[in-house]
This record gives structure tokens, C-alpha cells and sequence, in this order.
């Protein structure tokens, strides 16, 4: 029997790649840092450790820190749910807030999100120490 052949990945699980949903980082001076490929419902966080962005997620995604914040493309924002009281409260503390930042531990993708770009702030207001890159944490219950 012919099996289809999974698309090399670092993530165990990484669907067929035509249900890949494709996101593009960039930096704060708009370079791009690296395009990725994501399943539908994983979040821009768990995305950008998969990948080794920068992307700092101090909180580990409990929505307890404004370190993940990214800024969405207009496109993107609006396609996405509306943030929670919670979220709304980290982004307040979060460095060079706009109209389309979120928390990307806060951004679950769908298939309507294809071609998301995420802009990465300049600096965080909870970086990390000693320029050590973050590590990517197991996912949580929720």
C-alpha cells in the first residue's frame, strides 16, 4: 500500500502540506525573518519556538506577561477573534503597542489565517537575561 509522504519538519505530527497554513515573521524593521509552515490551531508562540524565532513567551503562554506580543497585518487582525479581557490587560504593558498587536500565545491559526504575517517588536518590557534565546515549553492544558 502507498502511503502519502509527511513533509520533513522539526514537529512530530506536521500535517500534508497541502493543510499547511503558511506564516511569515518579521522583524521590527519589517525584514523577514523566516517563513513557516503551521497546522491549523496551533498558536504564533508554540509556532515561533517550533522555528527558533525569538519570540520570548516568559509566561509560557498563561497570559501573565506581554512577551509574546506581535503585531498582525491589518488583513490578518481582523480575521481573528476579538482579544479577551485578560489579553487586553498584558498588551496594555507591551513595548510599541498597536492597533494590530495580540499576544502570540494568544493567536490560534486557522485556515483563513494563511499567509498571516507577524511583526516582531523591537524590544519586550520582560527580556530575557543574559541574551540566552528562549526555549520552547511543552504545551498546556487549557
Amino acid at each position: 500500500m502507498h502511503r502519502p509522504k509527511l513533509v520533513s519538519s522539526r514537529a512530530q505530527g506536521r500535517g500534508l502540506p497541502h493543510n499547511f497554513i503558511k506564516v511569515h515573521f518579521k522583524d521590527a524593521k519589517g525584514n523577514l525573518i523566516r517563513t513557516v509552515e503551521a497546522n491549523e490551531g496551533d498558536d504564533l508562540l508554540g509556532i515561533a519556538h517550533e522555528y527558533d524565532i525569538d519570540l520570548e513567551g516568559a509566561c509560557e503562554g498563561s497570559v501573565a506577561c506581554s512577551t509574546c506580543h506581535v503585531i498582525l497585518d491589518p488583513e490578518s487582525y481582523d480575521k481573528v477573534p476579538e482579544p479577551e479581557d485578560d489579553e487586553n490587560d498584558m498588551l496594555d504593558m507591551a513595548f510599541g503597542l498597536t492597533d494590530t498587536s495580540r499576544l502570540g500565545c494568544q493567536v490560534r491559526l486557522t485556515k483563513d489565517l494563511d499567509g498571516l504575517t507577524a511583526t516582531l517588536p523591537a524590544a519586550t518590557r520582560n527580556m530575557f537575561v543574559d541574551g540566552a534565546p528562549p526555549q520552547p515549553q511543552p504545551p498546556m492544558c487549557r
